[in-house]
């Protein structure tokens, strides 16, 4: 039992991880849950544990493909391990889609999502409509198993039952990161909650204002119980995450719903402005860095999915890190064993830095030796500027925990305060805040990257937008910024291969929202496919 005091002392949230996935601290918890059935199973519930070990599971659905590793370890049958974690596959559609980023591999369908020209049949849009719905699939459950009928007639651990209100307010909470996810890449989808049936039947697709509102109910209901600002272990989701959800949600408002909620963003957004989150007092560097969980970055993130180079062996950041690393780059300078030779920069990113060296502003973070920064062919890894943005080396120069090198320790901020602090700004150039106290916001970030400051006059929506690329950039924000900027679709901005032209091209307006996969549509015929496709 020392063991696991230690942990919780150091890595509260690796505990879950550990527990979720079969390694235990002493023998009285040894319990593996193999497979989604043992949540489900009376047996798995003998455990005092059980309810911590299962919502480490709803946790670990960010990061992890599945309880285990290789072939027979994920979650979701039919497509490879490795690419199929949630927080990589959100990558993959947020990201390479847009002015910020593409990838030369040439595995199936994934070609298609660096030019636009993707179809029902890609494998890479299933994999992120099914994990949507497999981690709402398992908050469900966690809400069925945990009704104080059920908590009555089972052996609880005692804190666990007293922090209960909490467990299932942050189950609510991932419920609703997963439908918003869902309503943003795939606009219509079905709602199903705990009060639906167990087991075979056909939900139903929701126009976007039914989901939109149960997304905003539900943020609103759970205040009250989940934990007061960084009271929560760290990783967990408090009142503040579900407060910066519920402002990106009103923010995106007239994208979904046609509707103007600006007012009722910047009214969401200020407690997470007045909260005890701080802009981390560090280099930029350090908040991507292996050991952004201690070295002062933890103290910016709102809600971040943690990796650990022992035990989460796959996922997003580790993506991150070994596909970035080019032939032109060494892997060692990364804490790593060895690069991939996919992911660079389009020239449209760099070109937001006056200095591609980052002498200017620290966060212009490429490597352009043995790169071209025009890209002609994507498939050829020599074309476009590497990113060295995300590493698995610590703020004191030494690797991460992994001893070879193959797996991350570092953590993937979702959401953090400097994303708040540009959030305000936008909504103080579109008529709701103050543009005296958005500049103070945008200069803070600026400051710390060793940027030149700014004044009101340049706080335009044009300069913003480019401000969220070169502080956010590659943290899964850009297909949304571009939507909601009106320059995602159309012609009025372009960059290379946009509409599958090498000097971009104008695109359709469908092309805002992902087609229904056609085997999520083969599994329920009741869905109807997405206008244009």
């Amino acid at each position: 039992m020392k063991k696991m005091l230690d942990l919780l002392g150091k890595k509260a949230l690796l505990l879950l991880i550990i527990l979720a996935i079969g390694v235990s601290c002493t023998d009285d918890l040894d319990v593996t849950p193999e497979d989604d059935d043992d949540f489900t199973a009376e047996k798995f519930y003998e455990n005092p544990q059980a309810y911590r070990m299962f919502l480490a599971k709803l946790y670990l659905g960010l990061a992890k493909a599945g309880n285990g590793e290789g072939d027979g370890g994920e979650d979701l049958a039919g497509i490879r391990n490795d690419f199929s974690p949630y927080l990589r596959a959100f990558y993959t559609l947020q990201q390479l889609p847009t002015d910020e980023s593409v990838i030369a591999w040439q595995d199936g369908n994934l070609p298609s999502m660096n030019t636009h020209t993707w179809t029902s049949n890609n494998e890479f849009i299933y994999v992120m409509y099914s994990r949507t719905f497999y981690q709402i699939s398992l908050a469900n459950e966690f809400l069925r198993q945990s009704t104080p009928e059920k908590i009555g007639s089972r052996n609880v651990d005692p804190a666990i039952l007293s922090d209960m209100p909490s467990y299932r307010a942050e189950a609510r909470f991932l419920r609703a990161l997963s439908l918003y996810h869902a309503m943003d890449l795939f606009g219509k989808v079905p709602i199903v909650t705990e009060n639906d049936p167990v087991g075979f039947f056909y939900p139903q697709q929701r126009e976007k204002l039914e989901v939109f509102n149960y997304i905003k109910d539900e943020l609103i209901a759970i205040d009250a119980d989940l934990k007061e600002s960084r009271t929560n272990e760290y990783g967990r989701v408090d009142k503040i995450a579900a407060k910066m959800l519920l402002a990106k949600l009103y923010l995106n408002a007239e994208v979904y719903i046609g509707q103007d909620k600006y007012a009722e963003a910047a009214t969401a957004l200020e407690p997470v402005l007045n909260s005890s989150y701080q802009i981390a007092n560090v280099p930029y560097k350090y908040l991507f860095m292996a050991d952004n969980d201690v070295n002062g970055a933890q103290n910016e993130f709102i809600f971040p999915v943690r990796f650990d180079g022992q035990y989460t062996t796959s996922g997003g950041t580790n993506y991150l890190v070994h596909a970035s690393i080019l032939s032109s780059m060494n892997a060692s300078d990364f804490g790593v064993d060895g690069g991939w030779k996919g992911l660079r920069a389009r020239r449209e990113l760099v070109n937001k830095f006056a200095d591609v060296t980052g002498a200017s502003d620290n966060r212009a973070m490429f490597h352009t030796t043995g790169q071209s920064l025009d890209i002609a062919s994507i498939a050829d890894e020599t074309q476009g500027y590497g990113v060295t943005k995300w590493t698995n080396k610590k703020s004191d120069g030494s690797n991460g925990s992994n001893p070879s090198g193959a797996f991350v320790d570092t953590d993937f901020p979702l959401f953090r305060l400097g994303d708040a602090y540009l959030m305000y700004a936008e909504l103080a150039a579109r008529g709701h805040g103050s543009l005296s106290q958005a500049v103070t916001y945008v200069n803070a970030l600026r400051t710390r990257a060793n940027a030149g400051t700014v004044g009101q006059a340049d706080l335009t929506l044009d300069f913003i937008l480019a401000e969220r690329s070169r502080e956010l950039y590659w943290e899964c924000h850009r297909r949304q910024d571009l939507i909601r900027f009106g320059k995602f679709t159309g012609g009025s901005y372009l960059w290379q291969w946009k509409g599958n032209s090498a000097n971009g091209a104008p695109i359709s307006d469908h092309l805002k929202l992902f087609p229904i996969p056609d085997r999520a549509k083969a599994a329920n015929p009741t869905l109807v496919q997405n206008t244009g496709y």
